[in-house]
């Protein structure tokens, strides 16, 4: 419901009011004003939108000064950008990942900020915003190595991979030998040292060790065709909560308040 429609709401409520001579409380006016529930949008709490993340993801949603400090993040700097839009307050809950949906499920949040890559399955049960990040797979490789430029090239070559990532399951397929790894550090530790040829990832994780650590000697050789999309996660009957969140993306975007954030965390605009 728009504000206007808020307002002639209040003066009808009003004037039955008057001439019935029984009491009635107002709504207070606003984005998220309308019912107990947090009105229009149906937000846990009128007024202010509580937002589930976890708090110990890097660069994503963290807490700086070595944990010390206030939580920040991409994630987190975008959806207070999309909150203020909106006129919204912002409360946000440390989730762990393991919890987070089932807290979104019990009621407890009105929206994931934490990455939640869009597939089929989640977007059978889950409403998601516009993508914020756009992200695809990267073959990463010394800076002076210029043997490979495309995952044919993998081909005979060790890649340096956890056993456990959709990215091994890539490096298999283009024909590398697993070097197996438990994490990215060890995998771009490995790489550095030239004990393995190549290692695949998220581009987003590159990145964001190129701008923390960089110059890091190392580069992007190849990219994947597809990209995966991350945005914001809501129950499926959020429906205008999730289109006013679109709307506030969108003027973001206009603005360059997405691109800005980008490139502070990742050197790159990343949202789109």
């Amino acid at each position: 419901m728009s504000r206007r429609l808020v307002s002639v709401a209040a003066v009808v409520i009003a004037t039955v009011t008057a001439l019935t001579g029984c009491s009635t409380t107002a709504a207070p006016a606003g984005p998220a004003s309308v019912g107990a529930s947090g009105g229009d949008y149906g937000l846990v709490r009128a007024g202010v939108l509580t937002v589930a993340t976890e708090g110990t993801y890097r660069p994503f949603s963290f807490h700086a000064d070595g944990g010390a400090g206030e939580l920040t993040g991409f994630d987190v700097e975008i959806i207070t950008a999309v909150a203020e839009k909106l006129d919204l307050k912002v409360d946000f809950q440390e989730t762990q990942w393991d919890a987070i949906f089932a807290g979104l499920d019990a009621g407890r949040f009105d929206v994931i900020a934490n990455q939640v890559t869009i597939n089929d399955e989640r977007e059978a049960k889950y409403l998601f915003s516009e993508p914020y990040t756009v992200s695809p797979g990267v073959i990463v490789v010394a800076d002076d190595d210029d043997s490979i430029s495309s995952f044919s090239d993998l081909a005979g070559r060790t890649a340096a991979q956890s056993l456990t990532s959709n990215w091994n399951d890539l490096a298999i397929e283009s024909g590398a030998k697993v070097e197996a790894v438990d994490g990215w550090a060890q995998a771009v530790a490995l790489l550095r040292q030239g004990r393995v040829d190549a290692t695949i990832n998220d581009k987003l994780t590159f990145l964001d060790y190129e701008t923390t650590d960089g110059p890091t000697g190392l580069k992007i050789a190849a990219e994947t065709e597809d990209a995966g999309e991350q945005a914001f996660a809501f129950l499926k009957d959020r429906t205008a909560l999730a289109t006013a969140v679109d709307g506030a993306l969108d003027e973001l975007r206009a603005d360059g308040t997405l691109a800005k954030i980008s490139e502070r965390y990742f050197g790159a605009d990343v949202t789109e």
